[in-house]
């Protein structure tokens, strides 16, 4: 079928009746390196299935981020999401509704110049071939100017900018969703202003009072973990007999008898994981019990419910869903008695409860929350593993999850464990706090619903691809290499993953990716073999 899309889009064409607002094709992104740019590499684009435009909301670019059917059907169920919306978005910009970031949001909404310096920083707009409405101030533009025209005294004024029907509100819903938050903008912007921010609040919005959000964020994600424990449906019970797999896993292949402690009062730290690491990736955890015995750590899990799991997907998309599950972790951490909480490998799990939460954690809940990246770089500073180099001998490159780096400015134990403990290090060019998001940010690595994979691996994950090939541009084509790229995030794992499969990076030219403690325990002397499953 052939679908009807705007040429030249304006901000005012986001209520425009056509059946898609702009139509992305291959030809147009932004050009990958070698051997990426032969023809034939990658897979070309598709369209989304007829039934589906029936039901979801497909008409911003094809693609479906919000994967419930939340279409009005009728003039009467467009009349009351419009109304619906209107009244959200008057309690967002309220005290009263929205004290946690109303300052910041205001400020943002109020004083952007239009300048534009922040869409050169965007990976999603520059990957897209820069499509005006995947731009940073695009959907800020639109909120901007539905606050103006119906819910200021001088409205009338801006009769002839957005106007506000079904089409406007499915698209800014999914517009919310074509943004990692990053902020990769913000740190760009001349005045500071955050678009990131606005992003978030519109998620919000829609979550909390318009009840649209992602399944595999709210219903998925949230909801389930409050209810069950953690967000991959594990059972305190089911966690428990994981780590029992990990402990006998450590045991048969490496010859160590480690006890993993679960529920130990008066430890010095609480360790707490991304439940994604157990499942997906249980070498991670394992590592770290392998580290930590070694360096004679004073430590514990816990069973408690949601205590084992760090994730907190209430801080991509909904306030209140946030600060529920942060003060579950505190419960755990009370209950045992730990001196601190330590968050594992979790970009976002850091962001949640050592930042964010900070705004409902106070008195005898604000318990020390610390990142598990400068305990590393203590323990092998002050040598208290006994490490071989030379057991990593490949080329090593380090990803730098933007919650992590960006937003909490830890950049160097991370650099100074790789430069340590890997011979072939090399950095990605930007690095640091300028470095690009994996393209999994803000949710979109679990999201993997109808068509938005194939978005997230060819837009958002795409300024990251580039990066890593230019990384190993001296070794790319030679399968023979292995090259490792080291992403100490769960989520950034998980949205590598996907993009080294959608290019066969790994099965064609042998690219790899895993944490950071993996590494260190591949370093260590007194294994017998190594820890790393592709150099076996």
């Amino acid at each position: 079928m052939e679908v009807k899309a705007v040429s030249r889009v304006k901000v005012s064409d986001i209520g425009k009746n056509v059946e898609q607002l702009v139509r992305l094709d291959l030809k147009d992104l932004m050009p990958l390196p070698p051997p990426y740019d032969k023809p034939g590499m990658e897979p070309e684009m598709t369209q989304p299935k007829d039934e589906w435009r029936l039901k979801y909301a497909t008409d911003l670019d094809g693609y479906i981020g919000i994967d419930i059917p939340w279409k009005p059907q009728n003039k009467e169920e467009e009349e009351l999401l419009t109304q619906r919306f209107l009244e959200g978005l008057k309690k967002l910009l309220s005290e009263e509704g929205n004290w946690t970031f109303l300052q910041p949001l205001l400020l943002s909404l109020e004083y952007c110049a239009k300048c534009q310096t922040c869409s050169e920083a965007c990976p999603i707009y520059v990957s897209s071939g820069r499509k005006e409405i995947y731009r940073p101030t695009y959907r800020s533009e639109i909120l901007r100017r539905i606050w103006k025209k119906y819910l200021t005294k001088t409205g009338k004024l801006f009769s002839d900018e957005v106007e506000l029907n079904a089409k406007t509100i499915l698209r800014l819903g999914e517009l919310a969703y074509r943004c990692t938050l990053c902020r990769r903008c913000t740190q760009t912007c001349p005045l500071g202003l955050d678009n990131g921010l606005i992003t978030h609040e519109i998620r919000k919005l829609f979550s909390s009072e318009l009840g649209i959000a992602p399944k595999p964020l709210h219903e998925l994600g949230a909801k389930q973990h409050l209810k069950i424990g953690s967000s991959t449906g594990m059972t305190p019970e089911g966690f428990k007999d994981i780590v029992k797999f990990i402990e006998e896993d450590i045991k048969e292949k490496y010859g160590k008898n480690i006890k993993i402690p679960i529920d130990e009062k008066s430890a010095d730290i609480l360790l707490i994981h991304n439940a994604g690491e157990y499942l997906s990736w249980p070498e991670n955890p394992a590592a770290f019990a392998i580290i930590f015995e070694e360096a004679g750590i004073s430590w514990t899990l816990s069973s408690e419910l949601v205590g084992y799991d760090a994730v907190n997907y209430g801080v991509w998309y909904d306030d209140v869903m946030l600060a529920r599950i942060a003060l579950k972790h505190i419960e755990a951490a009370r209950k045992l008695d730990v001196k601190k909480i330590v968050i594992g490998e979790c970009g976002h799990a850091h962001k949640a409860l050592t930042v964010v939460a900070d705004r409902v954690l106070f008195d005898e809940y604000n318990i020390p929350r610390e990142s598990c990246l400068p305990l590393l770089w203590d323990i092998v500073e002050k040598n208290k593993l006994n490490l071989d180099p030379s057991r990593n001998n490949f080329p090593v490159t380090l990803h730098d999850p933007c919650n992590i780096v960006r937003l909490m400015g830890i950049v160097k134990p991370q650099r100074n464990i790789l430069s340590k403990i890997c011979p072939q290090f090399r950095e990605m060019n930007p690095s640091g706090v300028y470095n690009y998001c994996c393209g999994g940010g803000s949710g979109f690595a679990i999201m993997q619903s109808m068509n938005f994979p194939e978005w997230r691996s060819k837009i958002a994950s795409r300024m990251k691809f580039k990066q890593i090939l230019e990384a190993f541009r001296d070794t790319v084509e030679n399968p023979e290499v292995p090259k490792y790229v080291c992403a100490p995030c769960s989520n950034c794992k998980g949205a590598l993953r996907d993009t080294f499969e959608h290019y066969q990076a790994t099965s064609r030219y042998n690219i790899q990716y895993g944490g950071l403690a993996d590494l260190i325990v591949n370093a260590m002397v007194d294994l017998k073999t190594p820890y790393l499953e592709f150099l076996k």
